[in-house]
């Protein structure tokens, strides 16, 4: 039985943002978890080698983000709307420079830096310049599922949710996962107000324990699935709760860092089965691999 949902209700608005240009500190460098210092490529920029389906980790980097990542620079407000409407799979076209017209999809959000990422394929990128306008057709909050009022939708194109292909089995609902984190590997982002904007991050300092938890393998764009974490409004720990995300950018070298994670739903009971899934993936999903 298919699900409903409340897609046919949803409003579609336009939010534009720029590539956004890389910064750095006076003093670059980056201190990892054992106290040494490095200097490394980071967040923001026109990504060229780095797309989603690749692993998250082994890159000389720290917060990769893959693709292009774009900012609006004219108002924190517009930022924040920018942030806040985009949702994952929501189409993108570039409004400015020699790759006018292309097309791509957004793949993430990242809190504190407050960025937007978006796909495109590698040959646009080759056209593109930072400072390009990009704009979003943003549609996705205040998705519901109608038979399901427990479970807290959020940052997902109502196609990335058809295209998931959600399974409704004994009262639970069966969704791919490219792997299920434990509450105790998340980290930096916990007790955030919102999990409408932003990510936060599975830790990798224990390379062990990740090993454990099968997760030495995953990409940029894998869906993923949090015990006992609770993102239906912030960000926090409940026992039974679950949420299901995207990666979406790389592994940190910061204590309490790793790869971030972005909401696309969740719920404080255990509503969710997890189905182990090698294509569980926004560029096998959204048919880009």
């Amino acid at each position: 039985m298919k699900l409903r949902t409340n897609a046919d209700r949803l409003v579609m608005q336009a939010v534009t943002g720029e590539i956004q240009h890389p910064v750095m500190r006076p003093l670059p460098v980056r201190v990892d978890r054992d106290g040494l210092a490095h200097v490394l490529p980071s967040t923001g920029s026109i990504t060229y080698n780095v797309q989603i389906g690749d692993s998250v980790f082994g890159l000389a980097g720290d917060h990769i983000e893959p693709g292009i990542t774009i900012k609006n620079y004219r108002a924190e407000s517009e930022n924040a709307a920018l942030n806040i409407l985009s949702c994952v799979g929501n189409d993108a076209v570039v409004l400015t420079g020699d790759a006018k017209g292309a097309k791509g999809f957004v793949t993430g959000t990242h809190g504190g830096v407050e960025h937007v990422l978006i796909y495109f394929p590698r040959a646009d990128l080759e056209r593109m310049a930072v400072g390009d306008r990009i704009q979003v057709r943003a549609c996705g909050q205040g998705l519901q599922l109608c038979d399901y009022p427990g479970v807290q939708v959020m940052n997902c194109d109502p196609r990335l949710l058809e295209a998931l292909g959600l399974q409704q089995v004994d009262g639970k609902l069966q969704v791919p996962v490219a792997g299920v984190v434990p509450a105790h590997l998340m980290g930096s982002g916990y007790g955030a107000p919102t999990a409408c904007r932003g990510d936060y991050d599975i830790m990798t300092e224990d390379q062990e324990e990740l090993a454990r938890c099968g997760l030495e393998g995953l990409r940029f764009g894998d869906i993923v699935l949090l015990e006992n974490c609770d993102t239906t409004f912030g960000r926090g720990y409940l026992t039974g709760a679950q949420t299901v995300g995207v990666v979406v950018h790389s592994d940190c070298i910061t204590l309490g860092h790793g790869p971030g994670v972005t909401t696309l739903m969740s719920c404080k009971m255990p509503i969710f089965e997890p189905v182990p899934s090698r294509e569980a993936n926004l560029a096998w999903l959204l048919g880009v691999r």
